[in-house]
């Protein structure tokens, strides 16, 4: 597994998932109990994780929606 996207956005989190199941392609959500456990501060970003043969996939349907590798969306 690599990671996709690091963000604390929960709505870029949603979007990115969504995207990846609309395309078939599976994924893991990585820290969100982390997330959760650190009092929903914001403060820990979670990770989305991909298969390393379906990497190159992702990155592009994440640059066609407008997500940034930072985890924003522009």
């Amino acid at each position: 597994m690599v990671e996709l996207i690091r963000t604390n956005d929960a709505v870029i989190i949603s979007f990115v998932e969504s995207l990846l199941r609309d395309a078939g392609i599976g994924y893991m959500v990585a820290d969100q109990n982390m997330s959760i456990m650190e009092g929903s501060l914001g403060v820990l970003p979670r990770r989305i994780l991909v298969a390393e043969e379906e990497a190159a996939e992702a990155h592009k349907l994440l640059a066609d929606a407008g997500v940034t590798d930072a985890g924003s969306a522009g």
